[in-house]
């Protein structure tokens, strides 16, 4: 990290300690609590459910902040983890110090760090969601030498009192400015605080979705991050979906990232762009085009997507917004741009490089080229998903399609690049699977498929006849098709998901 990038830098411990957050250590975290007056600790952690949860220590003196730094704290497992049995349920939770930031709305100086799980014997808790995505990622790049990067799009709807003052047109709130999209300024105050807390910041607009009712606005905005390696990308989203409830509770309205507020209206996605490096170098793309590896890793993920909703599509309401003719995907499928299938391939810049200079005629400043940027996109993933999960199934299906034989023949056979939709292409909509239509069909396709997950020792047997165990609890088989028209039961049904992980 150069010196521009310390000085530009927002979080304020790297620009105080002058280095990047990968090299924050112990006694980093000590000088900076002493210098900077700051009185309390928050550890922060994910657990079963998928919610951030808190610990708070107010510190009485250097020995007791280096104690808990050390040492870290012990935690009641049984009480985060259904798999955990009361008789023995003591875990520790242990700080990572590079993920350290100081809490923006605090009224006190705090600083928040994200936390570890670790067994009674000091080994980390085999079933932790992060542990299950360290070791994803961690074989991925011993096996391939490639590092696993990935952003989250991030869709939330902002509900407030009905405002007829400027009112948004409904479901074409795509990308509205104020004043006709209410809520901008809590998203732009989401993107300061995210960026401070170390989050990677892309861009944030409003969404499609825009609707009122007799009582409420309901307007839905986008937060996009910068590819980062695995682990930081989910602990960068797991802040920022905080950070937006902060605002949401603060500014009085609520905040929901619930996959369907209503029927007919746009639902809430938990898009995951991904992409491979080595030695800094994209390797999604090979001679202008799409590389070899990029495909095998679509056709692994592909071969894999009806499982994978058991991480990423977790709540009976997840099924309500995959639905055939929508934006969301339905079919087992990939293609370029199109967003109405699995996996889509966006512009990744390929071939339009000298748009800036067109542009810009009379600018005469020199440009290098850059890099590319080209990621594929999965795109069926909601706010229920335990974002852990969802990203280390999707590493783990990725090198599984690596390691196939005939990856570039399974792509080659669910490459769709029409409106599939459409009545001449029927026989192709047809000839591919389709995804679960509730939880129940979600397990079940987990359960078939749970040995591309444990294999290598990932995802823990345990975790998954939990997970198995927990979908099927809903009951769901069928649920859309029997509350199809019942307005009524659908809105029930919203209300008790709304505030998902």
């Amino acid at each position: 990290m150069n010196e521009s990038q310390i000085v530009m830098n927002p979080n304020e411990l790297v620009r105080y300690l002058k280095k990047p957050a990968s090299e924050f250590t112990k006694s980093d975290i000590i000088r900076f609590c002493e210098e900077n007056s700051i009185e309390m600790i928050n550890f922060r952690y994910v657990a079963e459910d998928g919610k951030l949860k808190t610990l708070n220590f107010i510190i009485s003196s250097k020995e007791h902040l280096d104690s808990i730094l050390s040492a870290g704290e012990r935690v009641d497992g049984s009480s985060l983890f259904s798999f955990i049995e009361a008789g023995s349920s003591d875990l520790y939770v242990i700080p990572r110090y590079r993920t350290a930031f100081v809490n923006p709305f605090a009224e006190v100086p705090t600083l928040e760090i994200l936390c570890s799980f670790y067994d009674s014997t000091g080994k980390p808790l085999e079933s932790a969601p992060e542990n299950v995505l360290k070791k994803a990622y961690d074989l991925f790049k011993q096996e391939t030498g490639m590092t696993f990067k990935a952003l989250a799009e991030l869709e939330y709807y902002v509900i407030s009192e009905r405002d007829d003052f400027y009112p948004g047109v409904d479901q074409k709130g795509y990308h509205a400015s104020e004043p006709f999209a209410k809520w901008e300024m809590l998203r732009r105050e989401a993107l300061i605080y995210i960026a401070r807390a170390g989050g990677k910041v892309k861009y944030g607009h409003s969404e499609v979705g825009c609707f009122m009712t007799d009582q409420y606005l309901y307007e839905q905005h986008e937060i996009e991050f910068l590819p980062m390696p695995a682990e930081e990308a989910v602990e960068q989203l797991v802040i920022a979906k905080w950070i937006v409830r902060m605002l949401g509770y603060r500014y009085g309205v609520e905040i929901s990232f619930a996959p369907k507020i209503t029927v007919g209206k746009a639902g809430s996605g938990l898009h995951f762009h991904m992409m491979v490096e080595k030695d800094g170098k994209n390797l999604m793309v090979e001679n202008g085009k799409l590389s070899d590896t990029a495909k095998k890793m679509v056709a692994g993920i592909l071969d894999a997507a009806d499982a994978l909703t058991a991480f990423g599509n977790t709540i009976p309401t997840s099924y309500l917004r995959l639905v055939p003719h929508q934006e969301a995907p339905t079919n087992i499928c990939w293609g370029e741009r199109n967003r109405s299938v699995v996996i889509r391939v966006p512009l990744g810049w390929i071939g339009a490089e000298n748009m800036v200079k067109h542009a810009n005629p009379n600018d005469d400043s020199q440009y290098a080229q850059m890099e590319s940027k080209q990621t594929v996109e999965y795109r069926v993933a909601d706010g229920s998903a335990n974002p852990y999960l969802t990203i280390a199934g999707l590493i783990t299906a990725a090198l599984d399609g690596l390691r196939r034989p005939d990856a570039l023949e399974l792509a080659d056979k669910l490459y769709v690049n029409v409106n599939i939709f459409r009545p001449e292409f029927k026989e192709k909509l047809a000839s591919l699977k389709q995804l679960p239509a509730s939880c129940w069909e979600s397990a079940e396709a987990l359960e078939a498929k749970r040995q591309k997950f444990e294999k290598d020792g990932i995802f823990p047997k345990g975790m998954i006849d939990a997970i198995v165990a927990k979908l099927k609890s809903y009951n769901d088989k069928g649920l859309s098709e029997k509350l199809y028209g019942n307005n009524e039961e659908i809105a029930k049904l919203v209300s008790q998901f709304i505030h998902i992980a």
